[in-house]
């Protein structure tokens, strides 16, 4: 081989809905790499040929979702390419997309409160794969009865959660009609030992009951409002009439005697 070319090191596997990409280290100076996929049933994939880069999409060549991978990264020059001799390379851990990917944040649809009733209509991430037209595939088109989700809903300026599970798009959860929840979902692989979390969604609140004290303040305002109007209108109308009558009491009193 080439033992004076430097091999990869700190090998990584990073893997969302599975879309997968290996990196590695160091920057190469004089040389460059290539990636070999190793399958333990499928054909050998060669990706990133003869690259500078210190990362590669094997998203592709790890399909076959339940199947264990290595990767190999091999260090070559462009003089060595044709020669018969295996250039150095090093070999990452074992991948298995299926065990290993993280679940992504889930897309909250639709959400009310209506009364004592939250519900909330969320979408499954999408994964880079795709169906035969063309439509991506789903992390619960690959996880299927394996895939859930958690709710976990909490007073408005609380700290307190709760949490509910499903394994449909929705979720219909008693809440306060007098108070406004926030929220979030988040993805469950049940039957994992590792990586068994997935993201969580973005945060997200109600605002029913706040706007209903919203309404009520302003009805307040406009009592307010009326009651102001009504005690200025009760202090000048009183005020206008004495002062005409002084003035018209003071002009008779100019008036010369018949």
């Amino acid at each position: 081989g080439n033992p004076e070319l430097p091999t990869a090191v700190n090998i990584t596997w990073s893997s969302i809905n599975f879309k997968t990409i290996l990196q590695w280290q160091p920057k190469p100076s004089g040389y460059f790499y290539t990636v070999e996929i190793h399958g333990q049933t499928s054909n050998t994939r060669r990706k990133c040929i003869q690259t500078t880069e210190t990362e590669c999409d094997v998203t592709d060549a790890v399909r076959n979702v339940k199947e264990t991978y290595t990767a190999h990264i091999l260090s070559v020059t462009p003089a060595r390419m044709d020669s018969f001799e295996e250039p150095p390379f090093a070999v990452s851990d074992k991948f298995t997309p299926y065990n290993q990917t993280v679940v992504g944040k889930p897309e909250i649809q639709n959400y009310t409160q209506k009364g004592s009733r939250l519900n909330v209509v969320f979408r499954d991430p999408l994964t880079p794969y795709t169906f035969p037209n063309g439509s991506f595939l789903s992390v619960r088109d690959i996880f299927q009865q394996n895939l859930e989700y958690k709710l976990y809903y909490w007073k408005d300026q609380s700290s307190g959660k709760k949490a509910e599970t499903s394994r449909s798009h929705t979720f219909e959860v008693n809440v306060d009609s007098t108070n406004n929840y926030c929220f979030y979902i988040q993805g469950i692989i049940p039957s994992r030992r590792e990586n068994r979390d997935g993201q969580e969604s973005v945060v997200l609140c109600t605002s029913v009951a706040r706007n209903t004290l919203d309404e009520y303040r302003a009805e307040v305002f406009i009592i307010i409002a009326v009651v102001a109007i009504a005690v200025i209108i009760l202090a000048v109308v009183p005020s206008v009439i004495l002062c005409k009558r002084k003035k018209a009491k003071a002009a008779r009193e100019k008036e010369p005697l018949n």
